[in-house]
């Protein structure tokens, strides 16, 4: 995986300061991040939705991609707020079908504390990680 993961580093890298300075412009705290590699030029994204709703904060993570991918997942919430613990760990393999949004994990918390969420995906066409702060920051 290492070996994978080393020719996505610069990319990632600059993934990371585009979803860095689109943190700091957006206003809902979606932050996608984006990869595209593999044989034919194939993209795929992933996100962390978060949704706010009756004192509760609801997380997701979503994998989007243009054409048929398949691959493993590991999706992550911790709570990183002094109030109370959350350490939630879902995974397993997926496939996504052309132009199809999957949501591949989901967790509601209370929305009084913050917590840190991250999708670690693996694919054919690459490896990628979604990071995303929630709740009341």
């Amino acid at each position: 995986m290492f070996a994978k993961s080393k020719s996505l580093s610069s990319l990632l890298l600059l993934v990371a300061g585009l979803a860095g300075a689109t943190y700091a412009a957006a206003e809902s705290g979606d932050i996608p991040a984006v990869v595209e590699t593999g044989p034919q030029g194939s993209s795929f994204r992933c996100e962390i939705e978060v949704r706010e709703q009756g004192g509760m904060v609801s997380l997701s993570g979503v994998v989007e991609a243009e054409v048929a991918i398949a691959g493993s997942y590991r999706f992550r919430v911790e709570s990183a707020g002094g109030s109370g613990n959350a350490s939630i760990s879902q995974g397993g393999g997926f496939s996504a079908g052309p132009g199809e949004a999957v949501t591949l994990g989901r967790v509601m918390l209370s929305a009084n504390g913050v917590y840190d969420a991250s999708l670690d995906l693996d694919t054919d066409a690459g490896s990628v990680d979604c990071e995303e702060r929630a709740g009341r920051i």
